[in-house]
């Protein structure tokens, strides 16, 4: 899966369940964790990482740095796809 198509999905998922639709507010490297989810967000993200991607998300993984922004989200699903193969 191309990193462009990641990140399409990821996106199309934080725009359409908490941003209600506005796309422009979503900026690649903008926190997510201050602005766009709260904690009930972060589960439901990774719920739909794991699902969406087929990969999964360990307790240890769920931290600020891999949850941030969206490349950071981005860049943990292309670890976690990777390390698949």
């Amino acid at each position: 899966m191309q990193t462009t198509d990641i990140e399409r999905e990821i996106r199309t998922f934080l725009v359409n369940n908490y941003l209600f639709g506005r796309n422009e507010e979503l900026r690649d490297d903008a926190s997510l964790l201050h602005s766009v989810i709260d904690s009930t967000g972060v589960l439901e993200l990774v719920v739909f990482l794991q699902d969406n991607f087929g990969i999964v998300v360990e307790d240890s993984e769920v931290v600020p740095d891999n949850l941030e922004s969206l490349r950071t989200v981005v860049a943990l699903v292309e670890r976690k796809l990777r390390s698949k193969t």
